[in-house]
């Protein structure tokens, strides 16, 4: 009986053996006769994967894949199949916008319903059901309203009507809460677009207080002295107050004040390491101090929106927009040394100066000194037209302020907390007389997964060609972008005749510094440096170039360089926290009959020249 049980054992084990060994053979057998998938099939399941869940990204992949796969050839078999397929997902997708925007509307997420329909409008959709940018903007200023949230409601009205005029009825609203508010510009601003359209009648008190003028010693009320409290700062064993002194004005009755980033950079600096306390004074030196905090800040455009729990006596309007004229007599309001509510004039000395990241800045020449960093810059018709952020000590009267323009642009982010982000496309430009110039594409960049090509020109941005004055097309261009939610859809024309739609990523800090660490040093020095190099040969370790192109006003201009010069590079050092790189080159000028030359060439690594 023993041996019949063991033999029957036996027997099982054999045959769960060979039942095993047969099915892994037939499953081997089966993968050697399945073809790998190609690198297209690969990508087609990454867009299908994504079109109901990340149908922005979606969107995205499909013009990378088009990007790769662009002509008929042996690569891509059953090419019509593909497109036919492309074409599906790419509705799937387009259905996918729909379909978050609607329940974004229905939750009353009213940025990320005006952020879809941005979205929606690049791929030409225009449902009216599920609201379009204006709509979501005007419903949201009216639930900002309900909420008592003044500031934001001004801001998403005054969005609204520049995309699309109010209505009398919904300008009229807004008009009677400015007044309340009592800010006098901002209720201007509505009684012009009733004005505009008629139809109502806007009662005598509103429309006296809206034509009214407010006077700088008003308007003095509305600026306070900005103080951080550092502690001590030790040096060659002494010990003395390290204290930062800046100004700030008042945009909102409920205590939100503007100021400049580099002010309270302190405060929210993860590399600062000390002690900082935030203050504010809104009278004399004797006035007590107020504790403040820092809501939210844009270091791209040095700027910051702190809260005191007080409530102002005056409070500036940011709804203009006005862009003042060269010429123009403007007023800086501040405290200088700490000596508050002093008033300097001046006029507009230039417009158009690329002294930030994003955009441009103005040159005024009223007296600023330390402690007016973070001040408003007014006209004479009382208007904000900037704010106060830097002067160069050397040079009297060269001072310099953010547009008014661009804060109300930066302030729906700011309002939202923390750090503002921003979007980009990965391209570095130059401004020629044809046009916007892409001189460099950088790496693992939304322009770059879509093989945006290098030396052409911006045909137009989101179906619009843009046009600035001579020295502001880069600026303008950014722009389009500044008040944009990264992951947004952008629409890219260029001159080769290429259409491209593109999902944008979030901005770096120092997105040149980024694009250092992962770029050739002889691709980078484009950017960096505005040389452009073509291959001329040489050694493997010592490889040579010709200059191809010297970006005109760039480093390289500065230093004399030309086409067709000779050029090795021997060096490149990448001072990221200093804010610098150096290029060291061994270059033979024409101009100086090929005598060769070593050059160490240094560049910011801030550029304004990048979207």
């Amino acid at each position: 009986m023993v041996v019949d049980m063991r033999a029957k054992y036996n027997v099982f084990i054999v045959f769960t053996v060979l039942t095993f060994t047969s099915c892994a053979t037939r499953d081997t057998a089966e993968k050697r006769l399945t073809p790998p998938k190609t690198a297209n099939m690969v990508r087609l399941e990454e867009i299908e994967k994504y079109a109901q869940s990340e149908p922005l990204k979606a969107i995205h992949l499909i013009g990378v894949y088009k990007s790769v796969y662009n002509e008929k050839n042996a690569t891509v078999e059953n090419q019509d199949e593909t497109d036919a397929r492309l074409n599906k997902l790419y509705e799937i997708s387009k259905n996918a916008i729909l379909e978050l925007q609607i329940n974004a509307i229905n939750e009353k997420k009213w940025d990320v319903a005006a952020s879809l329909s941005r979205s929606l409008a690049v791929l030409g959709v225009f449902v009216e059901k599920t609201g379009q940018e204006p709509e979501i903007l005007i419903q949201a200023a009216k639930d900002y309203l309900s909420d008592g949230k003044e500031l934001q409601a001004f801001l998403a009205a005054v969005q609204s009507h520049n995309l699309k005029p109010l209505s009398p009825q919904d300008a009229l609203v807004f008009l009677e809460h400015s007044v309340k508010a009592h800010q006098r510009r901002t209720a201007n601003f509505f009684l012009t677009a009733i004005d505009k359209q008629g139809g109502i009648t806007v009662p005598s008190p509103l429309r006296a207080f809206a034509e009214g003028t407010d006077s700088t010693s008003e308007m003095v009320k509305g600026v306070a002295t900005v103080l951080v409290d550092r502690g001590i700062r030790v040096e060659h064993g002494m010990g003395s107050p390290d204290r930062v002194l800046g100004s700030a004005f008042f945009v909102d009755s409920g205590g939100l004040l503007i100021t400049n980033y580099h002010v309270i950079s302190s405060e929210v600096d993860p590399s600062y390491k000390g002690y900082s306390r935030l203050s504010i004074r809104t009278g004399d030196s004797t006035s007590p101090r107020v504790p403040a905090k820092v809501i939210g800040w844009d270091k791209t455009m040095d700027l910051a929106l702190i809260k005191a729990e007080i409530t102002p006596e005056y409070v500036f309007s940011v709804v203009d927009r006005i862009v003042p004229q060269v010429g123009g007599t403007v007023l800086a309001i501040g405290s200088p040394g700490g000596l508050e509510k002093t008033v300097t004039s001046g006029i507009v000395s230039a417009r158009g100066r690329r002294f930030l990241q994003i955009g441009d800045v103005i040159q005024i020449d009223a007296a600023v000194n330390h402690g007016n960093s973070g001040g408003p810059v007014i006209d004479t018709h009382g208007r904000l037209v900037g704010i106060v952020f830097a002067g160069v000590e050397q040079f009297e009267g060269l001072n310099f302020a953010v547009p008014a323009e661009r804060l109300a642009a930066a302030l729906p982010a700011m309002l939202k907390g923390g750090k503002s982000i921003r979007p980009w496309l990965g391209l570095t430009l130059a401004q020629t007389r044809e046009g916007a110039e892409i001189i460099y594409v950088a790496p693992l960049t939304p322009a770059a997964e879509q093989s945006v090509a290098e030396g052409v020109f911006i045909e137009s941005l989101n179906g619009e060609k843009i046009t600035a004055p001579q020295g502001e097309l880069i600026a303008a261009l950014q722009d389009r972008l500044f008040s944009d939610e990264p992951g947004e859809l952008v629409a890219l024309k260029t001159s080769d005749g290429k259409k491209y739609i593109l999902q944008t990523a979030q901005r770096p800090v120092t997105p040149l510094a980024e694009a250092a660490k992962t770029d050739s040093r002889e691709r980078i020095a484009a950017a960096l440096f505005g040389l452009v190099l073509s291959p001329a040969g040489g050694s493997f370790w010592t490889p040579q170039y010709l200059i191809k192109r010297v970006v005109r006003g760039s480093v390289a201009d500065e230093a004399g360089l030309s086409p067709q010069d000779p050029v090795r590079i021997f060096s490149f050092n990448l001072q990221e926290k200093e804010g610098y790189a150096l290029l060291g080159i061994d270059v033979k000028k024409r101009s100086s009959g090929y005598m060769e030359t070593t050059m160490r060439l240094p560049a910011a690594l801030d550029s304004p020249d990048t979207l």
